[in-house]
């Protein structure tokens, strides 16, 4: 809150000499005022006065009225009598005004002088005793006593001088003791000195020079002893005054009246006058504000030499030209956000007009949120209208125009700038409450993932942003060897390679601080999302791939084109299209006989099967990713082509590990030649060969070499589309062992009775595989 005291109700008075030396002791203004022992100094006291001048000074410590300079009486007032500089001593912190007067005492520093350095004087011879002749006056800048007092004349026989005081000026009149006589002494020389009062008095001369003339009995005599006007202090040169006149009652020469002023070296005389017509016009501008009336003695003059005298007083009519003038005494260029009622400035306002011309007012723009309120005579105050917020306005210029009530109204006007200073009020706010960064998984370390960005509304320190990790919301997450951050820009680092398949994504709460003191913070929350990358290569479920000795599946010759032999399963640790199978086959025994489907692994025969077609078939399929580049794994499979489930067909170890060996096209030829030739002994052997290797799995129970465990009754790929039908789902066995080898084929796998049917399997199983003689 700003709170205004009110001023003394009196004035408080000092005088001092004029001429006194600057620096000089005026008057202590602790004890005149009333105050503490430094609470001048507390309330940033200090003097100022009505003009822009600073005459006097303040010091503030001891209390002490200073003089700043020294001071001329005759400068600051003129004439004008007493001589008295009006001050303020104005006080912050509650605002406190003091009238003050200082008045200047005159010393008699200035001599009377003449205006002129001789007077020519014509005197008649036949004047009488005791005329009076006027003389010029002479002009004395001191006031009271030590301004002009007497006039004295040199010593002679035939004058003296008579000291008249008229209008406040004092006059010398030349008084005629004895008659003169142009035969006997026509010329006299005589010194007219002027004194003043002071001590010791100052004087001033000037030589009268009096030429004795013949008879020229009347003298000219104006219509008025006192002429008054007036005229408008912008009147243009040369403009009429006024027109004075005189006449003589003499003819010929001596009636010839002439004119002219009587102090016509006068510095400050701004008239002229027409010899002739008597018309007085302006010669030099007027200026209300230095004089306002002036007084003007004009003279007649004959022919003769005789004279008259008379009076001319012009009044000076004020018109406002003169602008209002604004004197700044106390201004804070910054002041702070968020404090009501502030002082910004002291000033005051004066105007050099008069009367109505003098009268201003003060104003500031309705929409600036600022108020002028007036204390003292002419002085103001600017304070805030309620608290201030920079971040919506940071700077104010602000227009102060003072205007009189003269007309035409003048105005002036005095911008001031007010800048706002910053409070941290503004937390960092951030351009989006949650990112989403993507990074794909394998990144090298201290790769740039991403940036986030917070703005301060504030300025300066309050305004400076530094970025932290907030601790995460889940405690298991490793987050300080996940990600770090710049604290000066932001950006966002993976500070280790990433992985897809262990951790797809996370979140992390970022938090933005400014300088201020105190801090504010804000937060965001970061969701890093990690793109799959084809790191990883198919894998095929079944058939398994685990070096022990393949599965072999069988498939019937008569089957037809279309029919299913079996189903490649794989599965891809990607996701995406990284994880889209496709399956091709590679190469086979036979080309064209069977065939892959694409996009479920499915091996189906591509034709009808006849007696040329080899009885047994490898099979190489490419299991292959859509990622780029593309990544695959291969299968072998094992085909068995049998007449019937119920024929077996035993060859030899040594002889299929031959066969395997052999080019494919040269046992196809073979097994042609041979099967045209013994079809018959081929059908006999494979009937008793199925009867032996029914009554030898009875007698021994011999199993399967499977792996453990039984495979699940669907296989699902990896987009979770597909399965093997129940009805093909078979186990084949082979087995290798002494001279005689067994085939034998089970039923189907039931899902319904996997607990039972698995058990059976595998006893049968393990030892199908070690007699079937296939690598």
């Amino acid at each position: 809150m700003v709170f205004l005291s009110q001023a003394r109700a009196e004035p408080i008075r000092y005088s001092v000499m004029e001429e006194t030396e600057s620096g000089s002791f005026v008057a202590h203004l602790t004890e005149d005022l009333g105050l503490g022992i430094g609470e001048l100094a507390a309330r940033s006291a200090r003097v100022v006065s009505d003009d822009d001048k600073q005459r006097l000074q303040l010091d503030r410590q001891t209390g002490d009225l200073l003089l700043r300079e020294k001071l001329d009486r005759e400068e600051l007032c003129g004439p004008v009598e007493p001589c008295v500089l009006h001050f303020q001593v104005f006080l912050e912190t509650p605002v406190q005004f003091f009238e003050g007067e200082l008045s200047i005492q005159d010393v008699n520093d200035h001599s009377p002088v003449f205006p002129t350095r001789e007077m020519l004087l014509k005197i008649p011879e036949n004047s009488p005793p005791g005329t009076l002749f006027p003389l010029k006056l002479a002009q004395d800048l001191d006031v009271g006593s030590n301004g002009l007092q007497k006039y004295t004349i040199s010593p002679n026989s035939h004058f003296h001088v008579l000291t008249r005081t008229y209008d406040g000026r004092k006059f010398p009149e030349l008084v005629l003791d004895k008659a003169l006589d142009r035969e006997e002494q026509p010329e006299l020389r005589l010194t007219l000195t002027a004194l003043d009062g002071g001590s010791p008095p100052r004087s001033g001369t000037v030589e009268i020079q009096i030429l004795v003339l013949d008879i020229n009995d009347n003298a000219p005599e104006f219509a008025q002893e006192l002429y008054e006007t007036q005229i408008p202090e912008n009147s243009s040169l040369g403009s009429l005054i006024i027109t004075v006149s005189a006449r003589d009652l003499d003819a010929g020469p001596f009636g010839e009246v002439s004119y002219a002023l009587f102090q016509v070296d006068d510095i400050n005389q701004p008239f002229e006058i027409h010899a002739i017509t008597g018309e007085i016009r302006l010669r030099k501008t007027l200026d209300f504000e230095e004089f306002q009336s002036y007084h003007v003695d004009i003279e007649a003059t004959d022919g003769g030499g005789l004279s008259g005298k008379c009076s001319l007083v012009i009044k000076v009519l004020d018109v406002n030209d003169n602008t209002p003038q604004l004197t700044m005494s106390s201004f804070t260029s910054a002041i702070p956000e968020n404090l009501p009622e502030i002082i910004v400035a002291v000033f005051s306002v004066s105007d050099a007009d008069s009367g109505q011309n003098q009268q201003v007012i003060c104003s500031i723009d309705d929409n600036l949120p600022f108020l002028l309120r007036p204390s003292v005579e002419n002085f103001y105050t600017l304070v805030t209208n309620g608290a201030l917020d920079r971040e919506s306005q940071a700077e104010y210029n602000i227009t102060i125009t003072v205007s009189d009530l003269g007309t035409p109204r003048l105005k002036t006007q005095h911008n001031i700038t007010v800048t706002v200073s910053d409070v941290n009020d503004n937390a960092p706010a951030f351009s989006q409450t949650t990112y989403t960064l993507r990074v794909r998984e394998n990144n090298s370390p201290a790769l740039h993932i991403g940036t986030v960005s917070a703005t301060d509304r504030d300025a300066g320190a309050n305004a400076q942003v530094t970025y932290s990790l907030l601790p995460p919301r889940d405690p298991h997450l490793p987050l300080a060897s996940l990600v770090s951050i710049n604290a000066d820009n932001g950006q966002l680092f993976a500070l280790r390679s990433l992985d897809y398949e262990a951790l797809q994504a996370f979140e992390v709460r970022v938090g933005a601080a400014d300088r201020g003191s105190p801090a504010l913070s804000s937060q965001a929350l970061v969701r890093v999302l990690v793109l799959d990358d084809n790191d990883n290569a198919p894998f095929v479920l079944y058939p398994l791939q685990n070096g022990s000795a393949p599965c072999t599946e069988l498939v019937p010759r008569a089957a037809e084109a279309g029919y299913l032999v079996t189903k490649v399963v794989a599965v891809d640790g990607d996701s995406g299209q990284n994880a889209w199978l496709s399956f091709q086959l590679l190469k086979a025994t036979e080309p064209g006989l069977f065939g892959v489907w694409a996009h479920n692994g499915e091996v189906r025969t591509a034709r009808l099967l006849s007696e040329r077609d080899a009885v047994r078939h490898r099979l190489l399929v490419l299991v292959k990713d859509n990622g780029e580049p593309p990544l695959s794994a291969s299968v072998t499979l094992h085909v068995l082509l049998v007449d019937g489930f119920s024929q077996p067909y035993l060859p030899l170890p040594d002889v299929a590990a031959a066969e395997a060996r052999a080019d494919p096209l040269t046992v196809y030829l073979v097994i042609a030649l041979a099967s045209v030739s013994s079809l018959f002994l081929c059908s006999a052997l494979a009937f008793v060969a199925v009867r032996l290797c029914r009554r030898s799995g009875a007698a021994s129970g011999g199993g399967c070499a499977v792996p453990e465990g039984h495979f699940p009754g669907h296989l699902v790929d990896v987009s979770g589309a597909g399965t093997l039908s129940q009805s093909y789902q078979y186990e084949v066995c082979l087995a290798g062992g002494t001279g005689t080898s067994e085939f034998k084929f089970l039923k189907p796998i039931i899902p319904n009775f996997v607990g039972e049917g698995a058990g059976r399997a595998t006893e049968e199983n393990s030892n199908f595989r070690d007699h079937f003689g296939f690598s």
